[in-house]
């Protein structure tokens, strides 16, 4: 592979309306605010998506300490100053520029996706195989990926249980609920009352203590394909605790964010599943190596979704098309939170469960560049003259 020089790169900041509001125990959103990163370099543009979102309320600010404030100005003066003008043909100086800070992955991960696109279309690959390039798995890529449909938290259980019909009808086999204390034990017993034989989950954005243990204990009656991220944020040790008291799974979230916090998890016993989240790991190289080790321990993972526009959701599906991702991922069609999003052709509900993976160069979809300047709040371009 020939090097790429790094000419320029653009940042934007858009913010899109969701079709519907999104209530976690967190808290209440109504938009997705994030930062669109495209690299320019041999003739091609990569695109990327940093998921961090405003600090307009403080539920937000709870999830993250990243914002679309913060990692403006890391990509504007730090990371890409530092990329452009370079010359590339493997991610990996992409990934050790970004390692020279402390934090920032939703920031780092933005701009490592959009060179991991770039590169891809410059070898004509798509982004699913060339994740898989200079790696030794045996099993092939996925041409499909098993997709379910979050549900966050609604004005009461009658209206949960009619969701949930509404997204099986759909054609969504998996369905994750949102849950806090006082919103779960009933509603996990409703819907699975109503729906004995789905794949259900639920999430609680770390909003119990190990003092509910004998309460979440409950939740073992309905089957339950996990439950994810039940105690603090930055919690191992005590999800270990848990999950000794537990027969339900538990998934880590929030808790990992490097190689070595999902190793700790695994040989803590603190979670049987991880849940990959490009941008809370660093990109979608550290999305791999956590994929790799779980696939080398025999441990179920899936990649977690952060209401992406398509040019994240592409990027997802990719890592979700590893052989180790034997879950139902958080990538839903496009028309689950977007009237109109910025990327063509939309993702798609197959019958089956599943979202196709792009088969065309990159991350195999194509930028509406109108519905994209529409959207757009600021914009920047940082340069080898800048």
């Amino acid at each position: 592979m020939s090097d790429l020089l790094i000419e320029r790169i653009e940042l934007r900041v858009i913010e899109i309306e969701l079709i519907s509001p999104f209530r976690t125990s967190m808290g209440l959103e109504l938009t997705h605010p994030c930062i669109i990163v495209s690299v320019h370099g041999g003739g091609l543009t990569g695109w990327g998506e940093c998921v961090a979102s405003q600090a307009v309320t403080a539920e937000w600010a709870f999830y993250s300490y990243e914002t679309v404030e913060t990692a403006w100005h890391i990509l504007k003066d730090f990371l890409a100053p530092a990329l452009v003008g370079k010359k590339l043909n493997s991610v990996k100086p992409v990934v050790q520029i970004g390692e020279h800070l402390r934090g920032h992955p939703m920031a780092r991960a933005g701009l490592e996706a959009a060179v991991w696109d770039l590169l891809a279309q410059s070898e004509g690959l798509p982004l699913a195989d060339f994740l898989r390039k200079g790696q030794s798995y045996s099993q092939p890529r996925h041409d499909r990926v098993d997709v379910g449909v979050s549900i966050g938290i609604q004005s009461s259980i009658d209206e949960t249980v009619k969701n949930v019909a509404d997204y099986i009808q759909q054609g969504y086999r998996r369905i994750k609920l949102k849950i806090e204390p006082g919103w779960d034990v009933d509603v996990a017993r409703a819907v699975r009352r109503e729906f004995p034989d789905i794949q259900l989950m639920l999430d609680a954005n770390s909003a119990y203590t190990l003092d509910d243990a004998s309460h979440l204990k409950q939740l073992d009656e309905f089957n339950l394909l996990m439950i994810e991220q039940p105690l603090a944020y930055d919690d191992i040790y005590e999800h270990a605790r848990l999950q000794s008291q537990l027969t339900t799974p538990i998934c880590l979230d929030e808790s990992i964010h490097t190689l070595k916090h999902a190793e700790w998890a695994f040989e803590l016993d603190a979670c049987r599943i991880i849940n990959i989240k490009p941008g809370r790991v660093g990109g979608l190289y550290h999305g791999r190596a956590i994929h790799d080790l779980s696939l080398a321990r025999g441990k179920p993972v899936w990649i977690g979704g952060m209401m992406e526009t398509g040019i994240g959701r592409a990027a997802n599906i990719a890592l979700a098309s590893l052989p180790g991702i034997t879950l139902p991922s958080d990538i839903s069609a496009s028309s689950r939170y977007y009237r109109q999003d910025i990327a063509d052709p939309p993702f798609v509900l197959n019958p089956d469960s599943t979202i196709n993976v792009p088969t065309a160069p990159g991350i195999g979809v194509n930028i509406i560049t109108d519905q994209l300047e529409a959207y757009t709040q600021r914009k920047t371009v940082v340069s080898a003259s800048t």
